[in-house]
């Protein structure tokens, strides 16, 4: 496995790959779990090579103890990354992703996704995160990236930069992978104690019982206000928001919408840590 810090060695390393050897790119922020390694199985099924990223991005946090405290297992992770068959992995420092250090960065909008939901409860996430992927579409140029649709947003936010800006990678989501409990595997669940799981997977329970009651024909708004009690019941849970979109634009739901494929999204805290996850409505 290649190991990789500056954009100069990726260039060299994917310019030596035959033409027809296509590439697939994984992002992370570290701290690898099995989510990631859905993601990583995935594109090393689908190309010839595989570069993982591992860079926690200071521009895509809004709160800079959430930064500081973001569990960074750099050891860990190559050890992971070379026993799942990984070929290489791009781990640079802020330095390199962002040379210019102090100057002003540019802020990319986009439109009602950063108004609502994530873009509302986190200001410049977006721009944030648009701004890192594109850098890493462009430095990697693979034919595939992989992400995982428990940020189904942010999948929205990517796919939406990819064709604003005609970036020939084709964006691939990845199912959530949960722990037994239905809690989404997440890096931030390292800083949750084992009570604290224990509370966090009522937001997936929540989610299914919202999938449930709708696909039974239950009114939207009354779907949501049952959600909205659940978890407003339990002491360990800071609601954020419980909310329907639609999948096709994710235009926030206020009617039932029988011709549109629809997820419930959810955001809160427990304890000191922010979770989200989703499900989709078939």
């Amino acid at each position: 496995m290649k190991l990789l810090q500056d954009v100069s060695s990726v260039r060299n390393f994917t310019q030596k790959r035959a033409p027809e050897q296509e590439i697939g790119l994984v992002p992370t922020m570290g701290a690898l779990h099995q989510g990631h390694m859905a993601l990583l199985k995935a594109s090393l099924r689908d190309n010839d090579l595989t570069i993982c990223s591992i860079y926690v991005n200071p521009t895509q946090f809004n709160n800079p103890d959430d930064l500081e405290k973001y569990p960074r297992t750099l050891e860990h992770d190559l050890n992971f990354l070379k026993d799942v068959g990984c070929d290489a992995v791009f781990f640079p420092s802020n330095q390199v992703m962002y040379p210019e250090e102090g100057s002003q960065l540019l802020q990319l909008n986009f439109g009602h996704l950063d108004k609502i939901l994530e873009g509302q409860h986190r200001s410049g996430h977006f721009s944030g995160v648009g701004l890192v992927v594109n850098k890493l579409l462009n430095i990697v140029q693979p034919k595939r990236a992989y992400f995982g649709q428990k940020d189904l947003q942010q999948l929205a936010v990517i796919r939406q930069m990819v064709d604003e800006f005609f970036i020939p990678a084709e964006i691939i989501a990845v199912p959530i992978v949960r722990e037994p409990s239905g809690l989404a595997l997440s890096s931030r669940n390292q800083r949750l104690s084992t009570e604290e799981k224990k509370t966090a997977a009522q937001l997936y329970q929540t989610l299914l019982y919202a999938k449930e009651q709708y696909k039974a024909g239950g009114d939207l708004t009354t779907v949501k206000q049952q959600a909205l009690n659940r978890l407003n019941g339990h002491l360990g849970i800071q609601l954020e928001y419980f909310e329907a979109v639609r999948m096709r634009d994710f235009q926030l739901l206020i009617d039932r919408m029988e011709a549109d494929t629809v997820a419930f999204c959810v955001a809160a805290y427990v304890g000191e840590v922010r979770l989200i996850d989703n499900v989709v409505v078939s």
